[in-house]
C-alpha cells in the first residue's frame, strides 16, 4: 500500500500529457501539460496538499512529467511508472493566444487505471475534502473509468468539482460527446466551463448566462463557475445568485494554455479556503466570499496568460496581483444586467 500523505485536501483525475507548442518558425517546443495535469500543479502550487490519482509511463514524457508534479509537492497515488506510453498533444496557438490541439491518447499511461484503483486510494484518506476531473477524463471510452469513481466521492460527503473543458475535435462522434459530458456534470457539485464550452453543447439560450443557468438549473450541480475570456468570469448558484468579475486594466497575453486551469485552481483554492461545504451555492452566498472567489480565480489565470506554456503561478503571486490592481465586481439581475457594483 502506498503511503499518502495524511493532509491531503484534493485528489486529481485525468490527463497528464506532453504539450507540442508551435513556435513562430514552425518548430515545436515540448512542454508539460494537460488540462487536469495542469490543475494538479497550479493547486499544489498555491498551497493545497494535492494528490494526483492517474499513473505515468517510464518513457522520458513521464519521467518529466512526474518529476514536474513531484517539484510543486504534489503527492502521486501510483509513485511506480508504467509501461505505456505518454499522452500527447500538438498545440498551434492563434495570433490571439487561442490553443487549437491534437491529441494522441491510445494506449496511455494516464488511461491505464480503474474506478476500482481510483476509489481504493481515496477511501482510505480522512482529509480529502474535494476531487476534480474533467477536459478529456469526459471522453465516453473512459466512462467506466471516471463515472463510477465520481459516483463514490459524491456518496463519500466529498465535494466533486467538475471541468466541462471540452475538446470537440478529437472526439469521433460529437453527439454521443455530448450526451456523455451533460451525464458526467450530474456527479459535479461544481461545474466550471467557458462560454465556448456551452456552445459546443449546444444549449438553449442566446447568450452564454442563459445556457449556463440551463446547464445548472438541469444538473444536480449548486454552484457553476462560467469563463469569458477577456471578460472576466461570472459565477452562478443554485440559490440564483449571479455575480461577476473581471480586470480592470488589459494585460499582456503571450498565450492561453492553461489558463481555465489556473482559474480553477484559483477558485479551489479560494473554497478551501472558506470551508465551503459541497452544496454551498443552495443558499445564499455573501458578495465578500463571491468576490473573494472570483478574483482568486482570475487573478490566477491572469498570471498564467502573461507566461507562455501553462506555468501556474504560486498563492504569493496571486495574492500580490490582488493587492497590486483592482477588479470590477457585481451582482447581475435575471437579465444579466449589473444590480451592484463595488
Amino acid at each position: 500500500m502506498v503511503q499518502i500523505n495524511s493532509s491531503v485536501q484534493v485528489a486529481t483525475a485525468g490527463e497528464a500529457l506532453i504539450d507540442f507548442i508551435a513556435n513562430a518558425d514552425g518548430r515545436f517546443e515540448p512542454c508539460l501539460g494537460g488540462a487536469v495535469y495542469n490543475l494538479t500543479r497550479a493547486l499544489a502550487r498555491q498551497g493545497v496538499p494535492t494528490l494526483y490519482l492517474n499513473p505515468l509511463s517510464r518513457d522520458r514524457f513521464g519521467r518529466r512529467l512526474a518529476q514536474g508534479l513531484l517539484d510543486d509537492g504534489v503527492c502521486l497515488a501510483v509513485p511506480e511508472a508504467v509501461q505505456a506510453v505518454t499522452s500527447l498533444a500538438v498545440v498551434n496557438v492563434n495570433a490571439q493566444g487561442h490553443p487549437d490541439y491534437a491529441f494522441y491518447r491510445e494506449g496511455v499511461a494516464d488511461r491505464a487505471t480503474s474506478a476500482a484503483e481510483l476509489t481504493q486510494v481515496c477511501a482510505p484518506l480522512d482529509s480529502l475534502s474535494l476531487v476534480c476531473t474533467g477536459a478529456l477524463a469526459l471522453s465516453p471510452d473512459d466512462a467506466d473509468i471516471y463515472l463510477p469513481w465520481l459516483a463514490a466521492q459524491r456518496q463519500a460527503g466529498r465535494t466533486v468539482v467538475i471541468d466541462a473543458n471540452l475538446r470537440p475535435s478529437v472526439m469521433p462522434d460529437l453527439v454521443v460527446y455530448r450526451r456523455h459530458v451533460l451525464t458526467a456534470l450530474h456527479y459535479a457539485d461544481v461545474i466550471k466551463a467557458s462560454d465556448e464550452d456551452l456552445v459546443c453543447l449546444e444549449l438553449p439560450g442566446g447568450d452564454a448566462l442563459t445556457q449556463a443557468r440551463h446547464l445548472l438549473q438541469n444538473t444536480r450541480a449548486s454552484v457553476m463557475a462560467l469563463t469569458l475570456g477577456g471578460e472576466g468570469a461570472v459565477l452562478l448558484t443554485r440559490h440564483g445568485q449571479v455575480f461577476a468579475s473581471r480586470e480592470l486594466e488589459p494585460i499582456a497575453v503571450v498565450d492561453t494554455v492553461g489558463a481555465g486551469d489556473c482559474f480553477l485552481a484559483g477558485l479551489v483554492v479560494a473554497m478551501l479556503a472558506h470551508k465551503l461545504p459541497a452544496d454551498w451555492g443552495g443558499g445564499a452566498v455573501s458578495h465578500e466570499v463571491a468576490r473573494e472567489l472570483l478574483t482568486s480565480a482570475i487573478a490566477s489565470a491572469s498570471l498564467c496568460v502573461m507566461r507562455r506554456g501553462c506555468v501556474p503561478p504560486t498563492r504569493a503571486e496571486v495574492l500580490a496581483r490582488l493587492a497590486q490592481r483592482p477588479y470590477a465586481f457585481s451582482t447581475l439581475t435575471s437579465d444579466g444586467h449589473a444590480a451592484a457594483a463595488g
